[in-house]
């Protein structure tokens, strides 16, 4: 790529920004100005393009406070054409998707193309045929500043540039610190070669992530997708991609990160909103949410499912015309008992019942010296006499009035509980009042994922070509099961902490969650090095790994910041007043601030802000200049950061849970959601371990 003639190097850069601007202008003007009168086809075909056509208008969009590009490549020698998007060229700028010229000649290569994988793996030890590394720097999307890394003169200072010299990135430490305003940001820009080896994976491997705060696990997963999608987009693109998080809140949080990086197809939910059956009203005690969370479930739902299943006692006689034709009911014991044997679903073998029935009598009439065809084979399928026998031996199952039987009926569930489920337990799973019907049941969250388990069941739940599940520890075995399902055929990258399992079924080892996912042959790979959360305040939350997680290892940050942890003991009487004087002193920093408190004294500290004039927000609203002060309830505090944290009363945040260990998990997490500085604030004695 040749080097434009200006000798300030700035100001050259500033340059290629310019021009590159005016070429996805131009990009994205030759696609508006497509006409679709001349396109031949159907209606439907018109249709399909016009989409498609607004999808890529849409991806070429240039946001005016996102970096077109943040890098650039200086090779030693030519790359082959094989290996780029362009070929041929010695400079490479690296940015989040491709811009080319009116020549086609690439201007920015798309972070995900394999010219570009340097950029987050070459080092002075292995410069991978880079001679120089230079990162930008940006202020209001406007370029100000670059550095270089020199990876193969060992007489040149490793960093130079308009930043300065020194023998760490600037930039780099910069771009990570930067102040959180808003929802999530991509990591494009500073994405470390542990963490590049994820998200290149290949598509055809599911890939578990134990990450520790800070780690950038859920970015990680962002970008694996966006990386997917852009090496297999055909792929994908027919099959789907979703990303599923731990509530609205999160998913708010992250929406952000993949239509900057131009991928504005990728589906979100939380799991409850996977298994939307049933509409959810009531609640479980944690007893019974632990039991029917339980992998043992599904044995005793399958039970369930066939259990209408019934022998015939009389044959089949089929009508057609003058002759009759009789199926004994030894042959159709034999059909039904067959199709029990196979490993299909139930609404699958209902279906083939009719079927292998007519066949059976197709084999009659051919044994007569008739000849009949399929259509005839159809037809005697059709046959009253037929659909008698398959009503009754292998009756229709609808999976929420089975489960509204099961759950009701202590007699069925007995039934089908029988050396699954204790007596005891069996009472737990019981609904304390049973339900009239599917519409006025008090549905539990648990229940709704039971029903979804019985409706695949009953007909194979549609697969996904990959899915992302973002804080999988918290999963129940019959939620990781439901998860699975959306990825029988396809692949996964699962993303968590065991540390942060705070529900009385989180989740013990990865190797079981993927087991009980269906993937039970997936990679595992542990994240340590955070690069968020300052070593202060990491290796304090740290303490507590040996209470909640032992087999662990510490997580440690790159990042030191002195002073960044503040611990205060307050008396009883000034607890709001120092709630509300450490959230001043946080909101005189620039970025976002959150106060994270036990769920139950939200409404105390929503009412101490409202009366001290501090607008406040609520988790996954954006943040703006009116309101940096996000109100956070300990509950929903995981996946999310802010700048500045102050966390109110850790003993209450610990009080707020079922037991002592998911209490610590969960101080844990709030421990953990500050990037640049933490406030404790507490009045209680604090958990020994951080005495």
């Amino acid at each position: 790529m040749p080097a434009n003639p200006t000798t300030d190097p700035l100001q050259r850069e500033r340059d290629h920004l310019a021009a590159s601007r005016a070429a996805l202008r131009a990009m994205r003007e030759d696609v508006q100005s497509l006409d679709l009168r001349d396109v031949t086809g159907t209606w439907v075909s018109a249709a399909v393009l016009q989409n498609q056509i607004e999808s890529r208008i849409a991806a070429l969009a240039d946001l005016a406070d996102t970096p077109l590009f943040f890098g650039r490549l200086d090779y030693l020698h030519a790359i082959s054409e094989e290996m780029s998007e362009g070929g041929g060229g010695e400079s490479f700028y690296i940015g989040r998707r491709h811009v080319h010229d009116a020549d086609g000649d690439p201007m920015v290569i798309d972070w995900r193309a394999p010219v570009s994988q340097p950029f987050y793996r070459a080092s002075r030890t292995e410069p991978l045929d880079v001679e120089r590394r230079r990162r930008f720097g940006y202020t209001g999307g406007e370029l100000t500043a670059y550095e270089d890394e020199h990876l193969t003169d060992p007489a040149t200072e490793t960093f130079t540039g308009s930043a300065g010299g020194s023998t760490t990135s600037a930039l780099l430490a910069a771009e990570i610190e930067k102040p959180r305003v808003g929802p999530m940001r991509d990591i494009v820009a500073t994405i470390q070669p542990e963490q590049d080896e994820i998200v290149r994976s290949d598509v055809t491997g599911t890939i578990c992530v134990q990450g520790a705060p800070g780690t950038g696990k859920t970015a990680v997963g962002l970008h694996r997708v966006a990386y997917l999608l852009y090496a297999h987009r055909e792929r994908l693109a027919r099959t789907g991609t979703l990303v599923i998080g731990p509530n609205n809140a999160f998913l708010s949080y992250i929406e952000q990160v993949l239509p900057a990086l131009g991928e504005l197809d990728v589906a979100q939910a939380t799991v409850q909103q996977l298994v939307g059956h049933v509409e959810v009203k009531g609640e479980d005690t944690a007893e019974a949410a632990r039991l029917k969370g339980d992998a043992r479930m599904a044995e005793v739902l399958r039970r369930a499912v066939r259990s209408g299943i019934t022998l015939p006692t009389e044959p089949c006689v089929v009508v057609r015309g003058s002759r009759r034709w009789r199926v004994p009911v030894y042959e159709l014991a034999e059909i039904i008992e067959e199709l029990k044997d196979r490993d299909i679903r139930y609404g699958a073998a209902g279906e083939a019942l009719p079927q292998r029935i007519a066949h059976a009598v197709l084999l009659k009439m051919e044994q007569s010296g008739e000849a009949p065809d399929d259509r005839v084979q159809d037809a005697v399928a059709r046959n009253s006499a037929v659909k008698a026998v398959v009503k009754q031996c292998w009756p229709p199952v609808d999976p929420a009035k089975l489960m509204l039987r099961l759950l009701s009926e202590p007699e069925f569930l007995a039934s089908c509980a029988e050396g699954v489920l204790t007596a005891e337990e069996q009472r737990a799973v019981l609904w304390p009042k049973p339900g009239r019907s599917v519409k006025t049941a008090r549905w539990t969250a648990s229940d709704a994922v039971l029903v979804d388990e019985a409706a695949d069941l009953v007909q194979r739940t549609p697969s996904l070509g990959h899915v992302v599940l973002d804080e999988a520890q918290d999963l129940s075995p019959m939620q990781y099961r439901a998860v699975g399902r959306r990825c029988t055929t396809g692949s996964a990258t699962v993303l968590g902490d065991l540390a942060q399992g705070t529900t009385p079924w989180a989740t013990a080892s990865w190797p079981d969650a993927l087991h009980h996912l269906g993937k039970p042959g997936a990679h595992v790979e542990e994240l340590t090095k955070g690069f968020r959360v300052p070593e202060e305040v990491i290796a304090y939350a740290s303490r507590l790994l040996p209470a909640i997680a032992p087999g662990l290892a510490p997580a440690t940050s790159v990042r030191e910041a002195p002073g960044s942890l503040t611990i205060r003991h307050i008396t009883d009487g000034e607890a709001s007043e120092a709630v509300i004087e450490a959230c001043l002193r946080a909101l005189e920093n620039e970025g976002s601030t959150g106060l994270i408190a036990a769920d139950a004294r939200i409404p105390l500290l929503a009412e101490a802000l409202t009366a001290a004039g501090l607008p406040h927000l609520s988790p996954g609203t954006e943040t703006s200049a009116e309101a940096r002060l996000t109100l956070v309830p300990a509950s929903l505090a995981k996946g999310l950061e802010y700048d500045y944290v102050v966390l109110d009363e850790p003993a209450a945040v610990i009080a707020g849970e079922p037991d002592e260990r998911t209490g610590l998990r969960r101080l844990y997490v709030a421990l953990t959601r500050a990037v640049s500085g933490l406030t404790v604030l507490h009045a209680e004695p604090l958990p020994e371990q951080l005495r």
